[in-house]
């Protein structure tokens, strides 16, 4: 039988578009309801409900049939009614309402431990705390965060010197230094709100005015203020109605993206402080709907850079922040099969350029004057995948994945104005760590320090700042984890699970050596996401640790379908090769239960979004591999949804899952897709989370669970919580 805590009728949620597995979209409360379902469920006891929830009655939907037919194949949906346009229907937030109070029941006599995990999680928290600041010109910026405050303070100080950028710069603090300014406070603005969000803060070239994007709703459509830096006085009428993507153009100009009806990024603009936003100019319009609009600034902050991509191909216009006429010039044409990423440095654009014959990337770079005469700066490798790349006036750092691990490689560029060669005798960072996760930060063009994150399961966020000429490297922040947190108590590893075509599947493992025994007898959280070539790469979550000091084995399974292993684990995992995701999961479990870290009693699986379309495959597939699964903002429903182009984003969707209208396409996905197959077997226990209205991925069709928690509660654990 299903042990159900959560979920619309029948076994899963109805729910919203796959995204980015980032913890947005679940309130605090939700996450330690999934930790108390964990340590329920892996205690030695019975399987079943509590006493609490064996006395309450789960809700149950009606029935209303509608049948749906495509290719003469004929399927009928009871719970279509559920949606619900305006997010307003009585029935459906009765059934919501229900749903929680029903969760509310069956978690009512674990309360006590709720509150003792919510109080570790707070507890490791350093509050009163500032990042490392970030030097731009004449100013420190940094970002401060208050003691018993839910949101961050924008600050900065001024450079006492005017020497040049070092690794062992500090910002100067105390009674003599210069003097903190506050930018802008965010917990002033958030007052009156019971959402609030910066999703872009934007310092000027002259570091006199700030661009931020502001939303109270939680649907990701921003509301853009343009301040004065010292007053904090509005500058200007605010522009309303668009994403987070703005740059600045110039000390007197602003490009932005717009929306369109089905929320896709489909407009870029140019405004002109002191303008009124109907006056704007319409830089590009996207008209091809499985297209998206993004906006980048290069390093050098000259050009900016608006991509159109799809989900295979991407082409790049560019705009010369320095002209007085400030138009859209084509720097890489829209071809089927190849994307492009650029910026620049001196007299050349850099451009990273991926296709299906050089699937890993390779680097190049063209004259300003001359943007069709490329040179090979590094040619595609086919063990070594090129992520990224970030451009000084004297060096660029190349972001590559090797054997499924991050690196990072700085070369020397020759001095501007001399001819550009192949990169030849770089120097790659050392990193401690088995497995680990390191990303780019900003840095300053004109300097020789690379500014970059790094982090593994058990080492804390830090951020270095290394000396692209000496190699040095230099701590500037490690986050401070309270509650005791030692890191020489715990163990991380990397292993590898054997598919059942004989690919090798990475492994990154996490537990706390003094209390595991590795017989098989200890609890395990295996997480897994596998889809749009995002790279799961095992980083520091504190909240783990309340699972982990309990005795729990944490470990992310590297599915195909992600991108930790090049290009070619990202196409292995997608359209007509979707399933291998799901079983390579299996795979996972199957090796780590073989080996003795777990054993199926008690390993409970987590996953969220495209993540929780791998729960519902896997439950469905595999239900008696698991004693419990966590889905979080499932993507369950994926035949009606794919079917559906008015609902946000689908038609985007078609080149990740395929197209549906196509009938090889439409038989494959629904032999996977979870509210399609669902048995009459036995399931684990199962706890599903989501929120009525979730960013710009949201739908009303799908109609989801957390909705009447308090919203409050979700900024403040944002960066901490689990996956």
């Amino acid at each position: 039988m299903l042990h159900r805590l959560v979920g619309c009728v029948p076994l899963f949620a109805r729910t919203r578009r796959p995204i980015l597995p980032t913890p947005t979209a679940a309130s605090t409360l939700s996450r330690r309801r999934a930790l108390l379902l964990l340590l329920s469920s892996s205690a030695a006891r019975s399987p079943g409900l509590s006493s609490a929830s064996a006395m309450a009655a789960p809700p149950v939907a009606r029935k209303v049939p509608r049948e749906l037919v495509e290719h003469g194949d004929r399927r009928v949906d009871n719970y279509y009614w559920l949606r619900d346009d305006s997010r307003s229907d009585p029935d459906v937030l009765a059934h919501l309402r229900a749903e929680n109070d029903y969760t509310a029941a069956v978690m009512s006599d674990v309360k006590q431990l709720e509150d003792q995990i919510y109080a570790e999680i707070r507890g490791r928290i350093k509050e009163d705390d500032i990042d490392a600041p970030l030097r731009k010109g004449q100013y420190y910026y940094y970002e401060r965060t208050l003691t018993g405050k839910e949101y961050v303070q924008h600050c900065r100080r001024l450079v006492p010197t005017s020497g040049p950028i070092t690794v062992h710069d500090v910002m100067p603090t105390g009674p003599d230094a210069p003097e903190e300014h506050i930018i802008l406070d965010e917990n002033v603005k958030a007052e009156g709100h019971d959402y609030y969000s910066i999703g872009a803060f934007k310092v000027s070239p002259n570091n006199k005015l700030v661009a931020y994007a502001e939303d109270t709703k939680g649907d990701e459509i921003y509301t853009v203020y343009v301040i004065d830096a010292e007053s904090g006085e509005y500058v200007g009428q605010p522009l309303k109605g668009i994403t987070s993507d703005i740059e600045w153009a110039g000390d007197d100009h602003l490009v932005y993206i717009t929306m369109d009806s089905i929320l896709r990024p489909d407009k870029a603009w140019l405004h002109k402080l002191g303008a009124d936003q109907s006056s704007d100019t319409c830089l590009y319009h996207e008209e091809d709907d499985t297209f998206s609009l993004g906006l980048q600034a290069s390093e050098s902050k000259q050009y900016l850079f608006v991509e159109s991509g799809s989900k295979n191909t991407s082409f790049i216009f560019y705009l010369d922040t320095s002209k007085q006429a400030k138009d859209l010039s084509v720097l890489t044409s829209r071809v089927y099969g190849i994307d492009t990423t650029a910026s620049h440095r001196g007299n050349h654009f850099f451009i990273k350029r991926r296709s299906d014959e050089f699937y890993n990337s390779e680097l190049v770079a063209c004259p300003l004057d001359n943007v069709a005469e490329t040179t090979m700066l590094l040619p595609h490798r086919e063990s070594v995948k090129i992520q990224d790349f970030q451009l000084f006036d004297n060096h660029i750092a190349v972001y590559e994945r090797e054997n499924g691990l991050p690196k990072v490689t700085v070369y020397r560029l020759p001095a501007i104005g001399e001819p550009i060669v192949q990169l030849q005798g770089g120097r790659t960072i050392d990193f401690i760590d088995p497995t680990y996760a390191v990303d780019p930060e900003e840095s300053q063009f004109h300097s020789s320090i690379l500014r970059y994150h790094y982090s593994s399961m058990r080492t804390p966020p830090s951020v270095f700042h290394y000396d692209m000429d000496s190699g040095v490297s230099v701590l500037k922040k490690i986050d401070t984890v309270l509650g005791g947190f030692d890191a020489s108590n715990y163990v991380t590893e990397r292993k590898w699970a054997a598919a059942a075509d004989g690919t090798q599947i990475p492994m990154s493992i996490l537990y706390r050596k003094d209390l595991v025994k590795l017989d098989g007898s200890d609890p395990m959280l295996l997480y897994g996401y596998g889809s749009y070539e995002i790279c799961i790469d095992p980083s520091f979550r504190g909240s783990r640790f309340s699972l982990v000091d309990r005795g729990f084995i944490y470990v992310i399974a590297h599915i195909r379908g992600g991108g930790e292993m090049g290009r070619k684990w990202y196409e292995d995992g997608k359209l007509l090769k979707k399933k291998n995701t799901f079983t390579d999961f299996i795979a996972c479990a199957e090796h780590l239960i073989e080996n003795k870290y777990c054993s199926k009693e008690k390993l409970c699986i987590n996953g969220r979004s495209a993540g929780g379309l791998l729960m519902g495959a896997l439950l469905n597939m595999r239900p008696d591999l698991f004693r419990a699964a966590v889905a979080g903002v499932p993507f369950v429903d994926v035949l009606t949804t794919m079917l559906d182009p008015t609902i946000p984003l689908t038609t985007a969707e078609w080149e990740e899952w395929g197209d549906p209208r196509k009938e090889e396409y439409y038989y494959y996905m629904k032999s996977y897709s979870p509210v399609d197959n669902v048995t009459a077997q036995e399931y684990p226990n199962i706890l599903v989370t989501a929120g009525l209205n979730d960013g710009p991925m949201a739908h009303p069709r799908y109609p989801l669970l957390d909705t009447f928690y308090d919203e409050k509660h979700r900024a403040h654990l944002i960066r901490d919580l689990i996956m």
